[in-house]
């Protein structure tokens, strides 16, 4: 390609562009236009670097307002020409950046998503049955971040090392879960167990296992027995990697007036249903 005709420009988006898959989003756009450069985190929002032809770039700017991913919300995009890299011959998701002060929208914790949905009800599918299934469209964000930019590293989910399969798909444009940041199956990812109210109260909150199956057991016992805590009345506290949640049977007076009292009064445990690994990372 003749160089005249090459152009360098910089985007920086701000708003809800992290934890939203807006990454990838633009590792795609770039690769369809045939354009070189980076895109990496600060603490601005999106910083994008593309080089190559003119009307490619103005193309992949006009497409970067259009085509945002569904969790995504733009409040601002600065542009910027800059000058030409020479033998650049790649585009690539760079290191993240930050410093003090940020004009980052943290994104919500979103909902499952159908494709999520999906892996879990397919008994062929290595996260059947897992509750913590995610992908860039769904799952935790602003309940395990603990700082801006938006990263694995400063997230809860910075103890659970990716396994190599877990890893694989972090690190492929081409799938859903390219570098969404809370992936996790359940050979690497967090582990679900119930603990009763007299386990808590001692002291025993961490159960031993050490297979998938044996894992995958824990999941299944403890769902039975919280479904059964709530059904006779009693009070569950769903602890999660961004904090308790405490539930109980809305439709029994009796377990919300005793919700209620508890509350107020802070003198009894609760049955607790864990969604931590042994791990310390909280």
């Amino acid at each position: 390609m003749n160089e005249k005709c090459i152009v360098r420009r910089a985007f920086v988006a701000s708003g809800q562009v992290q934890g939203v898959g807006f990454r990838p989003f633009v590792y795609r756009l770039a690769h369809e236009g045939g354009l070189t450069g980076t895109v990496g985190n600060t603490s601005e929002g999106v910083r994008m670097e593309v080089q190559g032809a003119e009307e490619e770039v103005r193309r992949f700017g006009r497409r970067l307002q259009s085509e945002l991913p569904p969790l995504a919300r733009l409040t601002g995009l600065k542009e910027e020409d800059l000058p030409i890299v020479r033998q650049e011959d790649a585009f690539a998701i760079v290191q993240s950046s930050g410093h003090a002060g940020h004009s980052v929208l943290v994104s919500p914790d979103v909902g499952v998503c159908a494709d999520c949905l999906a892996d879990m009800a397919d008994p062929q599918n290595p996260r059947y049955n897992y509750p913590f299934t995610n992908c860039t469209n769904c799952g935790p964000r602003y309940t395990i971040t603990r700082s801006i930019p938006y990263d694995r590293a400063v997230t809860s989910m910075s103890c659970f090392p990716l396994c190599p399969r877990c890893a694989a798909e972090y690190a492929n444009p081409a799938d859903r879960r390219f570098h969404a940041q809370p992936v996790a199956c359940p050979v690497c990812g967090p582990t679900l167990w119930f603990v009763g109210k007299e386990d808590a109260a001692a002291g025993r909150t961490c159960p031993q296992w050490g297979s998938v199956q044996e894992k995958d057991a824990l999941t299944r016992l403890a769902l039975e027995r919280s479904g059964q805590v709530l059904l006779d009345g009693g009070i569950l506290a769903i602890k999660g990697l961004g904090g308790f949640q405490l539930a109980c049977d809305a439709r029994n007076a009796q377990a919300v007036a005793l919700l209620r009292q508890r509350k107020t009064l802070r003198s009894s445990v609760p049955s607790v249903i864990s969604r931590r690994s042994m791990k310390p990372c909280l």
